[in-house]
C-alpha cells in the first residue's frame, strides 16, 4: 500500500519523488538520465520505469501549470495507455507542479492562480478545445447562479476552485469539504494566500460531523461519478440532512465512466430522476454540460 500523497511536503529542486513516481524538471540543454526502460516519448515527456517506480521527464514552465494539465496528461500518457489508475495520476500531476517550482505554496499558488484566471477568462470567450478548464466553466457558472446567497457546504471539493470562486462573490460563506484531507490542507493554504475566506473540512461526505440543515445550499459537482450507487444515495441523503434550501448536484453524461479521473459510474437523465424520486422532495432534474439534479429541502 502506497503512503499517502502529501502535496505540501519539502522536495528536491526540481524532483518530486514518492514511492510510486520520481518526476524531473529538465533545465536547459540538460539530457534525461539515461536510466530505466523507456517506455514512450511525447510531445512533453519522458516516461520511463526503474524496478518498480515510474521516472517521468519534461519541460513545463511554471506559465503551464494549471488544471490543464488533466487533459494533456491524458492525452500523451493515460489515454494511450502508457500509464494507468487515479492514484498514479494524482501523483504525477503533483509532482509535475512540485518539480517545475520548488518552494510548495509558491507551486500551487501557481497551479491555482493560473487555473483561476483561465476560468475567468474562458467564462468570456470561446470554450478552448480540448480544455479540461473550459469544459468546467459552464458547469461552475450554471452552479452559482443555482446556489442563491448565503451558507453552503461543497461536498467532494477536491482541488476546492468551485468554493474558491463561490466565496469571492462576497455574498456566501462558503465550507469546502473532501475526504482526503491533504486536499483540504492544500485548499486551506491556498485559501489563505488569496485571502479568501473559505472553511475547510476533511469527511467522509456519507458522514459530515454537522448539525442538520446546518447550511442553506449543499453542492456536489461531479462526485456522485466517483460513488457507487449504495454510497452515492448515503450522501445524497446526507446533502438532504445537511441542506436547509437546497441541494445541488452536477454529474457528467458518459458512455463509460472515466477512469483517468477515478469515475466508476455513468448518469443519464432516467438516473437522475430516480434518484430524485428516492428523496421523496421535490426534485428538478435538466441537462447543461451534462445533467443537473437539483432538491428542494424547505418542504
Amino acid at each position: 500500500m502506497s503512503a499517502a500523497l502529501d502535496p505540501l511536503a519539502p522536495t528536491a529542486d526540481r524532483h518530486y519523488q514518492d514511492d510510486l513516481v520520481h518526476v524531473l524538471r529538465l533545465g536547459r540543454g540538460e539530457r534525461p538520465p539515461g536510466r530505466g526502460e523507456t517506455i514512450a516519448v511525447t510531445a512533453h515527456f519522458l516516461l520511463r520505469k526503474r524496478n518498480r517506480r515510474i521516472e517521468l521527464s519534461h519541460r513545463l514552465r511554471p506559465d503551464q501549470l494549471d488544471n490543464d494539465l488533466v487533459g494533456l496528461l491524458h492525452d500523451e500518457l493515460f489515454g494511450p495507455g502508457w500509464l494507468t489508475g487515479n492514484v498514479v495520476f494524482e501523483r504525477v500531476v503533483a509532482g509535475i507542479v512540485r518539480s517545475t517550482i520548488s518552494d510548495p505554496t509558491l507551486a500551487w499558488g501557481t497551479f491555482y492562480a493560473n487555473t483561476l484566471a483561465k476560468i475567468r477568462q474562458a467564462t468570456v470567450e470561446d470554450d478552448e478545445p480540448g480544455s479540461v478548464i473550459a469544459g468546467m466553466v459552464p458547469v461552475y457558472e450554471r452552479a452559482r447562479r443555482l446556489v442563491p446567497p448565503g451558507s453552503v457546504l461543497d461536498l467532494g471539493s477536491c482541488f476546492g476552485f468551485f468554493p474558491l470562486l463561490l466565496a469571492e462573490r462576497g455574498d456566501t460563506s462558503v465550507i469546502a469539504s473532501d475526504v482526503v484531507p491533504a486536499s483540504m490542507r492544500l485548499l486551506a493554504t491556498m485559501a489563505r494566500a488569496r485571502h479568501v475566506p473559505v472553511e475547510t473540512l476533511a469527511c467522509d461526505a456519507a458522514s459530515v460531523p454537522l448539525p442538520n440543515r446546518s447550511v442553506d445550499t449543499v453542492t456536489m459537482l461531479h462526485l456522485l461519478e466517483h460513488l457507487d450507487p449504495v454510497d452515492g444515495h448515503r450522501v445524497v441523503a446526507e446533502a438532504v440532512r445537511l441542506a436547509s434550501n437546497r441541494v445541488v448536484i452536477a454529474v457528467p453524461y458518459e458512455e463509460e465512466p472515466a477512469e483517468i479521473y477515478g469515475h466508476i459510474r455513468t448518469f443519464d437523465r432516467s438516473v437522475l430522476t430516480d434518484i430524485g424520486m428516492a428523496t421523496g422532495l421535490p426534485f428538478s432534474v435538466t441537462e447543461h454540460h451534462g445533467g443537473w439534479l437539483v432538491i428542494d429541502t424547505t418542504a
